[in-house]
């Protein structure tokens, strides 16, 4: 007994494909197509261009951001070391007496420095030395530090004591200053804005 499918003729046994429409004189429909969508090398031209420019308008819009933090940071740098040097010059003058500063190790222990100044945390971990430079006092000791001591690099004086840090203790610049001098900015020189 044959099955009815076996009497088929060839073309209904081999898989679906569209009959040619003889309008159609284009080879070969996909041929210059190069997206995954479909889409032509034209249209992918428009949409790189597109794609190009919106990344550099993001590019300068970012660096514009950037100059502008940095414009904002160097600013509140400069006040800050208009304040200590406003305390530095009331320091001297009442004769708020200078402290060796010394640096602590991220591991313990503490090392000299040739710096004198005052502490601005109890901690003892920023300071500003006698000519109004400020200091981060913790750093790693090796055992010539130790033994020669240390030499800290100065740093931007900040308008906040602690912002960014882990321990979340975060104290405004002038009332460290206030801790260690009550009420000097009524006695500055200058006031301060």
């Amino acid at each position: 007994m044959s099955c009815p499918s076996s009497r088929l003729p060839d073309s209904e046994h081999s898989p679906a494909v569209p009959p040619e429409d003889p309008g159609d004189t284009a080879p070969d429909r996909g041929a210059g197509r190069s997206g995954r969508d479909g889409s032509s090398p034209a249209d992918t031209e428009g949409s790189h261009t597109e794609g190009s420019q919106w990344s550099a308008r993001r590019r300068q819009a970012a660096a514009e951001r950037a100059r502008m933090l940095h414009a904002r940071q160097d600013a509140e740098h400069r006040r800050a070391a208009r304040i200590v040097a406003s305390f530095v010059d009331v320091a001297r003058s009442e004769g708020l007496e200078p402290v060796p500063l010394r640096v602590r190790g991220y591991g313990g222990g503490t090392a000299r420095t040739g710096l004198t100044g005052w502490y601005l945390r109890g901690d003892r971990s920023v300071a500003i030395d006698v000519e109004g430079r400020f200091y981060v006092l913790v750093q790693p000791l090796g055992l010539r530090e130790r033994l020669l001591g240390a030499a800290p690099r100065s740093e931007p004086v900040p308008m906040t004591l602690g912002e960014g840090g882990r321990d979340g203790d975060v104290m405004p610049l002038r009332m460290a200053l206030d801790r260690l001098l009550p009420g000097w900015e009524e006695r500055a020189a200058q006031p301060l804005a």
